[in-house]
């Protein structure tokens, strides 16, 4: 079930955050809940995706993007994604959850985002190709710039394994190949 109460506890608090620039980072602070855990006892891999949903929002909050998104009728998506675990977090442990913009192209926005223990070691991160959507498809990011009044609309330099994962991802084929043999 998604967590629709954690969902309004984190917007509310976002709310009364500061603003940040879309390329600031934008740290929230979490505890692992029974309700999150696997059969292990630790932090479920798709539960981490959801509460990585959330830290997405948050930012989108405090850089202004959901009034923007709101107001034009747009929308949010998540074109690809990669991660990588490397870190259990058990029942009740507190983490950190850093997230941020980290560069666009003519189509998406790639967002990084992490999950932090207490003890400073990396549990996991993950890199989204993400993009603002409206009734044609998706919006471009210098009219998303736009409409949130930036006037440089230029992005940083992408870093080399993003472009890198951009190009690998390229090549692989769409739609997937299906297995023509069924074995009952």
């Amino acid at each position: 079930m998604f967590p629709i109460f954690r969902l309004i506890k984190d917007v509310l608090v976002a709310r009364r955050m500061p603003p940040l620039d879309l390329t600031e980072t934008h740290v929230s602070r979490h505890i692992c809940w029974p309700w999150d855990l696997d059969i292990w006892l630790e932090l479920n891999n798709g539960r981490a995706m959801t509460l990585y949903d959330l830290g997405r929002t948050m930012l989108a909050q405090r850089v202004g993007l959901i009034t923007t998104l709101r107001k034009r009728r747009w929308g949010l998506t998540v074109a690809g994604t990669t991660v990588r675990f490397r870190r259990r977090i058990r029942g009740f442990e507190r983490f950190e959850m850093r997230t941020r913009t980290v560069a666009w192209d003519d189509r998406f926005i790639y967002l990084e985002q992490s999950m932090w223990k207490s003890n400073g070691d990396c549990a996991s991160h993950v890199m989204l190709r993400t993009a603002v959507t409206d009734s044609r498809g998706i919006v471009a990011p210098t009219e998303v710039l736009a409409a949130l009044g930036r006037t440089d609309r230029s992005s940083p330099e992408m870093p080399d394994w993003i472009r890198e994962w951009c190009a690998a991802d390229a090549g692989r084929p769409w739609p997937p190949m299906q297995d023509q043999t069924v074995t009952p």
